[in-house]
């Protein structure tokens, strides 16, 4: 690894200092949100999923999201994501929670806070899939999900599951 201010060789994986330019060098997860958009209530509850479009985990399950773009908040990203990925507005309910996991993005792991909130569309909202994030979407029962692309997904729907039951 190499230092991102003067491209020196690092003396060591991050955290790190930079002998030439004294740059501290850190591995800072990266902010993301995601949406549980429910239909239904309790355990008879659906939510929302999209299969990827592209890789990482092309072909997979996933919640709609993304990353934050730098000074966005998480539910501000979480509206702004639904409205790129579905083409719809949604009416954002509470923080399920946050989680700490990777993303594989151009022959690198980092890490990533996914920070996933539950979330409504309005009566009667048209979904219009981005084709370049989403090939398909389907409603699944909560209390039954497939798989997902990221663990992460997976952890948020079973905590889900727990705040609907209350």
């Amino acid at each position: 690894m190499h230092c991102a201010r003067c491209g020196v060789a690092l003396p060591a994986a991050p955290p790190s200092v930079c002998g030439a330019c004294g740059y501290q060098v850190y591995v800072n997860a990266r902010p993301t949100s995601g949406v549980i958009i429910l239909s239904g209530d309790g355990d008879g509850a659906e939510f929302l999923a999209l299969l990827r479009a592209r890789e990482p985990k092309r072909g997979l399950w996933e919640l709609p999201g993304g990353f934050c773009d730098g000074w966005e908040l998480p539910a501000e990203s979480a509206v702004r994501e639904c409205r790129e990925e579905l083409g719809a507005d949604i009416t954002l309910g509470a923080l399920v929670g946050m989680y700490l996991g990777s993303y594989e993005f151009q022959d690198e792991t980092f890490p990533v806070l996914d920070c996933i909130y539950l979330a409504t569309l309005p009566a009667g909202a048209a979904i219009t899939l981005d084709p370049a994030e989403a090939v398909e979407l389907t409603w699944f029962p909560i209390a039954a999900p497939p798989a997902m692309a990221f663990g992460t997904m997976d952890r948020a729907l079973a905590d889900a599951r727990k705040l609907l039951a209350r």
